[in-house]
């Protein structure tokens, strides 16, 4: 089944490119392209896309507010949201993470990455830059961020290790190969601690993990690399 993308960015050269490496695909076309946030916001509830690509800074509403319109507590029948940004602002990266984003995609991070995203997302699952995640993680750190609500049910030391690869960006595989464990057991793992957590979706994990401070910023996230299947 074709997955089908709104892209929303004010200069019309990036929606162009982002267009042209989507539909190089076979199974993702863009329905819809708008130039700003309030565009972007009418557009989605008009024509349900199965992913929106939205910039952070845009005229009229910004990243953060299509998303929290899109995607936010309370919205019923939430649309899922990348956000694509240059991360001028890091601030304005949490304001979306928490306000519903399932991705993050830095504008120079290369056509592969921007497509797993968007399959990812569609999937029903996430996908974060480990550059994306590290800089946040120091943001907060140095902020000094509020924690956030403590889980419904403890977490085992086994999905505590988890959580902190999962918030330093590391995929299913290089979780299973640090934990020397195997991705089903790794992709099992993360259900149950969405399950303890009630949360839905692994960047949600991830702003739990830095706003407890319960991981520390490593300095040399693992290089990027996804394997088939690693959806989760």
């Amino acid at each position: 089944m074709t997955i089908r993308v709104l892209l929303a960015d004010d200069q019309a050269m990036i929606r162009g490119c982002l267009r042209l490496i989507l539909e190089d695909q076979p199974d993702i076309t863009v329905v819809a392209e708008a130039a700003d946030g309030a565009e972007a916001v009418a557009l989605a509830r008009s024509l349900r896309p199965d992913v929106c690509l939205v910039d952070i800074q845009m005229p009229r509403l910004n990243g953060i507010e299509v998303t929290h319109a899109l995607a936010g507590p309370g919205v019923p029948d939430p649309l899922r949201v990348i956000v694509v940004t240059t991360f001028d602002l890091d601030e304005y990266v949490y304001g979306a993470l928490r306000g519903g984003a399932v991705g993050f995609v830095l504008k120079d991070a290369g056509p592969t990455l921007l497509v797993e995203a968007v399959r990812a997302a569609n999937a029903g699952d996430a996908l974060i830059s480990p550059s994306i995640t590290l800089r946040l993680l120091r943001h907060l750190t140095a902020t000094g961020a509020p924690p956030a609500r403590g889980s419904a049910q403890p977490l085992s030391e086994r999905e505590a290790e988890v959580v902190r690869a999962v918030a330093r960006g590391r995929t299913n595989q290089e979780i299973a190969a640090e934990l020397f464990i195997s991705l089903s057991t790794v992709k099992g793992h993360i259900s149950g601690i969405l399950a303890k957590l009630g949360m839905r979706n692994r960047v949600e994990i991830v702003a739990w993990a830095w706003e407890n401070r319960i991981v520390d910023v490593d300095p040399a996230p693992a290089p990027r690399h996804r394997e088939p299947g690693d959806q989760r």
